[in-house]
């Protein structure tokens, strides 16, 4: 504290934060974020979890582009902890409100007009399980202000879902009869599913629409329109062959008269 010439206390000035903090040689060092840390996913499950999280909220979204989707991707949240290498890498995040073309190694907030993730997911192991639930939660309810926050178990073993209060605080959302929950953010339930992923067979979390309707992956929706296609094609061929019919049976029926 200091005193001017009228003894007056004179409050120092307050600290400058983001950019213009920051030197030339730590601006150079923003465009040149870590992605990865080199550690390997829980197990396969994990990996393929993530991947067909962000493949079908992708595909479901596709026809838009104001969104992105995240898996085990680095976030930097805090232009001034980047000094610090300050981060998360959650399974799964979902924003809105910025470019999905635009290509990203990670996701820094600052590079992206300070839009958080919408949504999160954590897949918890039983090294990470204490942290998703203490840590993380704390972050994204206190930092991030993400809106919803899923943790879904290897196999999913607990589905658990929890949405923002009007105080900031995260409430659990109570899951449907089928054991969904529904994400207000996506407008998809989020529930288990099993079947075949990348050839490898089990129980994943996924979408599924306000229909009940498995939202797909790009190939599932590629065979959809296939199989469409082909009963397209066959409805027309049915009813070509029951015009003919119906032709056919005209001409019995009424035979030119013999000249």
């Amino acid at each position: 504290m200091n005193l001017d010439p009228r003894n007056e206390i004179i409050e120092p000035p307050p600290p400058r934060r983001g950019l213009a903090s920051f030197t030339d040689e730590e601006l150079e060092r923003l465009q040149d974020l870590p992605s990865d840390d080199g550690e390997p996913l829980e197990t396969p499950w994990h990996r393929y979890a993530m991947n067909q999280l962000c493949e079908v909220a992708t595909c479901h979204y596709r026809a838009r582009n104001d969104f992105f989707t995240g898996g085990n991707m680095f976030v930097y949240y805090n232009v001034e902890q980047q000094r610090h290498r300050d981060f998360r890498g959650p399974d799964f995040f979902f924003v809105w409100g910025v470019d999905r073309r635009r290509e990203r190694n990670y996701y820094a907030i600052w590079d992206e007009n300070n839009h958080y993730p919408n949504v999160v997911i954590e897949l918890p192991s039983e090294s990470t399980a204490e942290i998703d639930r203490v840590e993380k939660r704390a972050l994204y309810q206190d930092t991030w202000h993400t809106p919803e926050y899923f943790l879904c178990e290897p196999q999913v073993g607990t589905l658990e879902g929890l949405r923002l209060s009007a105080q900031q605080v995260y409430e659990p959302i109570l899951a449907n009869e089928r054991g969904w929950v529904w994400s207000e953010q996506l407008q998809l339930w989020l529930g288990p599913w099993t079947g075949t992923y990348l050839e490898e067979r089990a129980t994943w979390p996924r979408f599924y629409d306000a229909d009940g309707r498995l939202v797909p992956t790009f190939a599932e929706a590629a065979q959809q329109r296939t199989e469409q296609e082909k009963q397209r094609a066959d409805a027309a061929e049915t009813e070509t062959a029951r015009l003919r019919r119906e032709l056919e049976e005209m001409r019995q029926r009424f035979p030119k008269s013999s000249e």
